[in-house]
């Protein structure tokens, strides 16, 4: 699951419209569509205000947030497989 498809989810499940939501952190509701369909990242600074409004916890954001970030970096790296397992490996 991608932050975007979270926010999707979470936005569904309170009745709200995009336009509501990109108000409430101050940003139009386009912008929040592409934030849902994984074309724009959002600001680390909204995810407080977001857990905020859709009552979870803001470390289940920040989560996904950093995951998209390192997905993104190793989107297209052909070794990607193998960084993930060093990882893995580091922090266990």
């Amino acid at each position: 699951m991608t932050l975007g498809d979270k926010l999707r989810q979470l936005r569904e499940e309170h009745q709200m419209v995009q336009r509501q939501v990109g108000a409430i952190i101050e940003v139009d509701g386009a912008f929040i569509s592409k934030v849902e369909n994984n074309e724009k990242p959002i600001k680390r600074d909204h995810l407080k205000t977001l857990a905020k409004l859709f009552s979870i916890k803001k470390r289940e954001l920040e989560t996904l947030w950093l995951a998209d970030k390192v997905r993104n970096i190793l989107n297209d790296e052909p070794h990607a497989d193998e960084v993930l397992k060093i990882l893995g490996s580091d922090f266990k």
